[in-house]
């Protein structure tokens, strides 16, 4: 017979702080996949609307844009809206949550580090932004077979955005007193960056300051970049548009942590 001791995994190969961060993980996805008519339903038929009205509708009359039919050159941007908001929705939500629920400090007084819980918190953001996404995309190929010229930089670009966003939502997570400032947050900051961000025009078609000024905003990067990416046209170099996002990846999560270890709103 064989010794059951011998067919048991040594501690040492799984780091701990790995088990506990899929742990928690685990615990985000979940609250994505199992309540998912509520969860990613809604926003895929809200962007389906978006496709159907500023893609065939208008674009039926608009023709083309820098070269490609309309709907290819708005898809880039209602991808980037669909994995945007929910992602950020998912982490504010849940953090805040948490805080209302009052469990979030069962998780301060658990052996977690700071980073961990951070981490975990984004991987539920990401998959609920990148089911969301991905779904989005699904609708505007079956409309126009939109290609997808380069896939690397798509899936770097994609899954960059939803961990920045996740990012911000765990500050709005922490910032919010109640969910009405969740949404205010959401409504009244990320929804008018995105559509002044150069989804629905080319930034060529704005006047100088207007185009100076859209470089300030973070979703003309994420746009542009996701639309290179499918269709091979840009108003900002790829490359560049992803070293920004990244950058600014880093510095959130890194305010995430820091907020996090100092237990910024967490037990108010």
């Amino acid at each position: 017979m064989t010794d059951d001791s011998t067919l048991s995994v040594p501690d040492s190969v799984v780091p701990t702080w790995v088990v506990r961060t899929l742990g928690l993980a685990r615990r985000e996805v979940l609250r994505v996949t199992r309540r998912a008519k509520n969860t990613v339903l809604p926003p895929i038929v809200t962007n389906g609307l978006y496709i159907t009205v500023f893609g065939v509708i208008l674009g039926a009359r608009i023709g083309e844009t820098q070269g490609v039919p309309y709907l290819q050159f708005v898809l880039p941007g209602l991808i980037a809206l669909g994995a945007i908001s929910q992602s950020f929705q998912n982490a504010a939500f849940s953090l805040f949550h948490s805080r209302w629920e009052g469990y979030v400090e069962v998780m301060i007084a658990a052996p977690i580090s700071s980073a961990e819980g951070i981490v975990s918190y984004l991987l539920g953001s990401a998959v609920r932004g990148l089911l969301v996404g991905g779904a989005v995309f699904a609708l505007g190929y079956l409309f126009t077979g939109t290609p997808v010229r380069h896939p690397a930089l798509l899936i770097a670009f994609v899954v960059v955005v939803v961990l920045l966003f996740g990012g911000l939502g765990l500050v709005g997570g922490m910032w919010a007193d109640d969910f009405d400032q969740l949404t205010v947050f959401n409504q009244f900051l990320i929804r008018p960056l995105v559509f002044f961000g150069g989804v629905f025009y080319p930034l060529a078609d704005l006047p100088g300051i207007a185009r100076t000024v859209s470089y300030l905003n973070p979703i003309v990067y994420i746009v542009n970049g996701i639309r290179f990416s499918l269709t091979g046209i840009s108003s900002v170099p790829p490359l560049t548009s992803l070293a920004v996002l990244v950058g600014a990846t880093v510095l959130v999560v890194g305010l995430d942590v820091w907020l996090f270890e100092r237990g910024f709103g967490l037990t108010e």
